[in-house]
């Protein structure tokens, strides 16, 4: 969908483990460093869309969350829409609150997205995960497995997913053998990714781990599940992340200082597609490539949905930065780190800035925000004009349920 919406401000808390803070707290906080990063007092919203993905698990709280939120920050009258969409929660927030400044309904309003997974009770966090899949097939998320097993050629055996891991950590080991068995990709590209977002991760102050990996380490660390190191996967985190757009007019009043607009925002759903090569991924880069009039050749960097290092890889292929199954190759050649080609993940991506479900779309969008604005700091992509942000969720069949895909420019 092409989008005409400007980020007039955005604001994010350190990801990491908060057991010493609320859910409203760290929403808040998010919002406010937002709304001063903008100019912008909370009274001038005009419509607010929150993304949280497993507050009903882990908290519970459920069905107002947003609400919630902004009336313990004073912010009340103005609509607020909770949006529920796996790991793609906040990412389809910020794709909704542009369609609508886009459309002209308003010239001021917030997404946001928030999360809290650490809990004292390990099952509860990892019972967020389970209940990304279809729920009434007999059996859930397991049967996901399966069949990826099945089309990978692998035995299936999912003892301990679940219960000692993510299941996802399952789904994504299987994607990723299917991947070495077709194009030969190694489990050293798997550590090379893990070991670049380590790099920028540990340049990145709201970044949830901050040392730097190397790739022997990466390879040496405890197994989750096989091809899958303990680096290789994303890990729970508790965070929040804001983003204000506001529309053309708005944005000429304010009189932005080095405007970012958001050019095209693509939200695609799965299907039961016939042809191997399709993908959820795919189609969603597709339509935010032809809405912008952009295509991979031209973007300065990424934000990715790295939930896996070897997720990493596969995106690489399925956004065009590359021809499908030279993923390793890719990452091999330095393209993708800072200083190279396109640069990705700079934030540390999923890997090391960490994970809060709900949080995570939004943090990409302030990532690369930072990036068009050359205010990253030491991970400053030099030129950065064209960023595009990539975020999946959910899984059922072979794919994710849920996609966005979101494409960032420059005005000058």
């Amino acid at each position: 969908m092409k989008m005409n919406a400007y980020v007039a401000g955005v604001g994010m808390l350190p990801f990491g483990k908060h057991l010493d803070k609320t859910l409203k707290g760290l929403a808040g906080q998010a919002i406010q460093l937002a709304l001063n990063d903008a100019g912008i007092e909370a009274g001038e919203l005009q419509a607010a869309w929150m993304g949280n993905a497993a507050a009903g698990v882990v908290t519970g709280q459920e069905m107002i969350r947003g609400q919630v939120v902004l009336r313990g920050m004073g912010i009340g009258r103005i609509p607020v829409v909770n949006v529920e969409n796996a790991c793609a929660s906040s990412s389809t927030a910020f794709h909704q609150a542009c369609a609508m400044v886009s459309a002209g309904y308003y010239d001021i309003v917030l997404a946001c997205g928030y999360e809290k997974l650490f809990h004292q009770d390990k099952a509860r966090s990892l019972g967020a995960f389970s209940s990304a899949v279809d729920v009434e097939d007999p059996d859930g998320a397991l049967n996901v497995v399966k069949k990826l097993a099945e089309a990978a050629g692998e035995p299936f055996d999912a003892e301990g997913a679940g219960v000692n891991r993510s299941v996802f950590m399952d789904i994504y080991a299987m994607m990723a053998k299917k991947h070495m068995k077709q194009y030969g990709t190694r489990v050293e590209h798997f550590a090379m990714v893990t070991a670049k977002n380590s790099f920028h991760g540990s340049l990145n102050p709201r970044a949830q781990f901050r040392d730097e990996l190397s790739v022997q380490h990466v390879l040496a660390a405890r197994q989750i599940i096989d091809p899958l190191t303990l680096p290789m996967c994303s890990p729970l985190g508790d965070g929040a992340a804001a983003v204000i757009l506001v529309s053309e007019r708005k944005a000429r009043q304010l009189g932005l200082r080095n405007p970012v607009r958001v050019a095209a925002s693509a939200l695609v759903s799965g299907w039961d597609f016939d042809n191997p090569e399709d993908s959820v991924g795919a189609l969603a880069a597709e339509q935010a490539y032809q809405s912008a009039g952009f295509g991979p050749q031209d973007l300065s960097c990424v934000e990715l949905h790295d939930a896996s290092a070897p997720s990493e890889i596969q995106a690489y292929e399925y956004l065009g930065l590359c021809p499908r199954g030279e993923g390793g190759a890719l990452i091999e050649s330095g393209a993708t780190r800072l200083g190279g080609r396109i640069p990705v993940n700079t934030s540390g991506g999923l890997l090391r800035k960490g994970h809060p479900i709900g949080a995570t779309g939004c943090a990409q969008i302030v990532e690369l925000t930072e990036q068009l604005q050359g205010r990253a700091e030491a991970r400053q992509v030099q030129g950065a004009r064209i960023g595009l942000a990539h975020n999946g969720g959910g899984a059922i069949g072979l794919d994710a349920a849920a996609t966005v895909v979101s494409i960032l420019v420059r005005d000058n």
